[in-house]
């Protein structure tokens, strides 16, 4: 068992100070076993805590990390700004850089606007699909996560195409009532709605890759669907690629599926690991953002330069040749050693993957394309699969409904060996 003598001393400090001893719920262990680790350092593919302890490291801080930690291109981007200042609340040369960087590789969006987190950025694009459509409601879909803002904090109702009910206290039941609850993967569900309330209907948002709550992957056909129905209905359709976005191509999911959503939100990868946030659309959407049209959205640390010089260095390497195949081939065969040991086993465990994301599910399943397929009473499974890969010197996000990201920084030789170490923690468990 590693040690976490440190990490207990400084979580019991910070329940003195903070709700739960965190700033953000997931950190706080609930869903494994043990207390939080706190980190004190990273360098490439790997993190070391409070204890001195050594681990090769797959959560990324939860994605943004696609060069891995340290990176040196990023870091000496970051130190020959930073003797700049720090904050100005006024345009720089780097917001132009980093958004041009964008707009110019990415087909999908003509104007962005850098906000400071996914949360912002997507509370900002629902805003705008209102302010642009005249209309109020909202499809989202159950299994998909958009951030904590209050219209989006909302769970599925109690049957196929109603309005949905709160899930956090705090937020009125009004708010509620603007936002319809789909399950995933139903086009039904998704004709009802926009049957009874299509006129009504500003915008349909959702995770072209769900990456929240499992790693749902919808295909294709649904995507185009979603598209045609959007477009033959007044309704826009909003990409949230917080996590996808520059993850699985440059341009994110829109361009791996090549589908054109109307409003997207990115976050996480722009950053370079410092809180970034962007939305973006057509000239023609995007000119109804305050000050040019009556949209109103603000943030004074928005366009940060520490931030934006974080994400030019960042995005430079993405865009270097063969950047993203390289990352899903490794990825891929990664995942495939894996399954096949689990399958020569005959372990009811898959691992799914797209890019240089995976998941793993204790099924048998070919496919996981809804939340409703997730076996509640797979996490006890995770948790005991969390805890041999830990002590094995391995970190993952500390939830079952958690992705893993892998990294530039994560070669194949350290795949291969942390495949191994996989293999036989499964074999552990299942014993």
């Amino acid at each position: 068992m590693i040690s976490r003598k440190n990490s207990e001393s400084l979580f019991e400090t910070a329940k003195t100070l903070f709700p739960g001893g965190v700033n953000s719920p997931v950190r706080a262990f609930k869903s494994v076993d043990g207390v939080p680790l706190f980190i004190e350092k990273g360098d490439g593919c790997r993190i070391w805590d409070a204890d001195g302890n050594e681990f090769i490291d797959f959560c990324c801080s939860w994605g943004p990390l696609i060069l891995g930690h340290n990176h040196p291109a990023v870091r000496t981007k970051i130190e020959q700004n930073l003797v700049n200042g720090t904050s100005f609340g006024a345009p720089t040369k780097l917001e132009n850089e980093l958004g041009n960087l964008i707009v110019q590789n990415n087909p999908f969006v003509e104007k962005i606007r850098f906000v400071s987190s996914g949360t912002e950025a997507v509370m900002s694009g629902i805003r705008l699909a209102r302010g642009y459509t005249g209309r109020n409601k909202i499809i989202k879909f159950e299994g998909c996560y958009h951030g904590h803002s209050d219209s989006l904090l909302v769970k599925a109702g109690s049957g196929l195409a109603t309005f949905g009910s709160s899930s956090s206290a705090g937020v009125p039941e009004s708010f509620s009532a603007e936002t319809i609850v789909l399950p995933l993967n139903d086009r039904e569900a998704v004709n009802t709605a926009i049957k009874n309330h299509g006129d009504d209907i500003a915008c349909i948002i959702i995770e072209p890759i769900p990456a929240n709550n499992g790693l749902l992957l919808q295909e294709k056909s649904y995507l185009e669907f979603l598209r045609e129905v959007c477009t033959e209905n007044g309704i826009l359709l909003f990409f949230d690629e917080v996590i996808s976005g520059f993850r699985v191509a440059f341009a994110g999911a829109a361009e791996y599926y090549n589908i054109q959503p109307d409003i997207v939100t990115y976050g996480k990868i722009i950053g370079g690991g410092l809180p970034v946030g962007a939305y973006g659309a057509s000239n023609e959407i995007m000119a109804h953002i305050s000050p040019l049209g009556d949209v109103y959205q603000a943030g004074t640390l928005s366009g940060n330069p520490v931030a934006m010089a974080a994400g030019i260095a960042q995005l430079s390497e993405c865009l270097k040749d063969g950047f993203y195949e390289n990352q899903e081939n490794k990825t891929k065969k990664f995942v495939d050693k894996i399954n096949a040991h689990a399958k020569s086993k005959s372990y009811e465990f898959e691992l799914f993957s797209i890019g240089s994301i995976f998941w793993l599910t204790f099924s048998n399943a070919e496919s996981v394309r809804s939340a409703s397929e997730i076996r509640a009473e797979s996490m006890q499974d995770f948790k005991n699969l969390y805890a041999e890969l830990l002590n094995a010197g391995i970190y993952l996000g500390p939830s079952g409904y958690e992705v893993g990201f892998v990294s530039a920084a994560h070669n194949e030789d350290v795949l291969n060996q942390v495949a191994d170490t996989f293999c036989n923690a499964l074999d552990a468990i299942m014993a």
